[in-house]
């Protein structure tokens, strides 16, 4: 276990939430259920049939998890009647509401909703797009936040730079092409989720392939303008653009090529313009840096739901479960 992943997990310990795992059909879920009980840094509620699940684990150990089926719950009636509420408005029937409620994901998510659970973290078997769409359409946004993105916690061994080598970048992998006033709100949101997740004082840098008008167009006019809102909506934060990435993180570059920059080459918030900079960013510096890549944990969400990559292993499951119970802590 890492550092980082050793810091989260200790802080989840200290202040225990309560995660919903939906996926109970697949036997990942089950085991990292196994190692989250047996470390004792969150409380783990399974969707699905118990006897089916009871099935499935086999000699792990899930005796400390809860166990809800939806179908045989005596709350889905409330579940059902609370969803169809919220999307009435957008056409949704009472009868589509209570076939909606079937599926774990919903379910899931309206145990958050509900406060039974304060995170979800889904995402082994199903899509991006299935597991995000129920928090957006029943949690919504957090408030004051107007747009929902994704991070990546960075680690770089041996790294002299960002707060001890560790980063965050975003965004990474969901919001493909930001306006401006996008750009800012991804800012100032990755600015509270590094000192949330990190414990540290975030130092935010806007990049692009320009420093301090170095080069012009309507691509760095993007980030300038993003910059000017990001230090408009958080004044107490220190964000700075627009930069290149070396002076963004490199004292020395920072002292020739941005002298007045209040990050001093301090930068450990990486803002990319775009998803193609963030994306290929973030797998270059795990590919060739041999950096810990955590993510893609999502932001902005009113209460923590965070997707799984499809190919992940049971470990990721318990690292992304000891990141989203810190996320509900905040």
């Amino acid at each position: 276990m890492s550092d980082f992943l050793r810091m989260v997990t200790e802080r989840a310990r200290a202040n225990k939430k309560t995660i919903v795992l939906p996926e109970s059909t697949d036997i990942r879920t089950i085991k990292a259920t196994a190692m989250i009980l047996e470390q004792g840094f969150a409380d783990i509620v399974l969707v699905g049939d118990e006897e089916k699940i009871n099935e499935l684990k086999g000699d792990l150990d899930i005796s400390g998890a809860k166990i809800v089926n939806p179908l045989t719950s005596d709350k889905f009636e409330d579940y059902a009647n609370t969803l169809y509420e919220l999307r009435k408005n957008k056409g949704m029937t009472l009868e589509q509401a209570r076939k909606t409620m079937e599926n774990p994901l919903y379910w899931g998510v309206m145990m958050v909703k509900k406060g039974e659970a304060d995170g979800m973290v889904a995402g082994a078997i199903n899509s991006t797009a299935n597991t995000l769409r129920p928090a957006l359409q029943i949690l919504k946004t957090a408030p004051n936040v107007k747009l929902v993105s994704s991070f990546f916690i960075m680690v770089v061994p041996d790294c002299e730079y960002g707060y001890k080598g560790t980063f965050l970048y975003s965004d990474c992998g969901l919001v493909e092409n930001p306006n401006a006033e996008e750009l800012s709100e991804i800012a100032v949101c990755s600015a509270a989720t590094f000192r949330n997740l990190v414990g540290a004082e975030p130092k935010v840098a806007m990049l692009s392939y320009s420093s301090y008008g170095s080069a012009k167009s309507e691509l760095v006019d993007k980030v300038v303008e993003a910059t000017r809102l990001a230090k408009e909506k958080a004044p107490d934060v220190a964000i700075d653009g627009e930069l290149q990435v070396d002076a963004a993180i490199i004292p020395a570059i920072a002292k020739s090529k941005a002298p007045d920059s209040p990050l001093k080459g301090e930068a450990n918030v990486l803002i990319f313009p775009d998803l193609n900079a963030g994306n290929i960013a973030y797998k270059l510096t795990q590919r060739l840096a041999k950096a810990e890549a955590y993510g893609p944990i999502t932001q902005g969400i009113a209460k923590p739901v965070n997707d799984l990559s499809r190919g992940c292993s049971a470990e990721d499951i318990v690292g992304v479960v000891a990141i989203t119970a810190v996320q509900a802590q905040g």
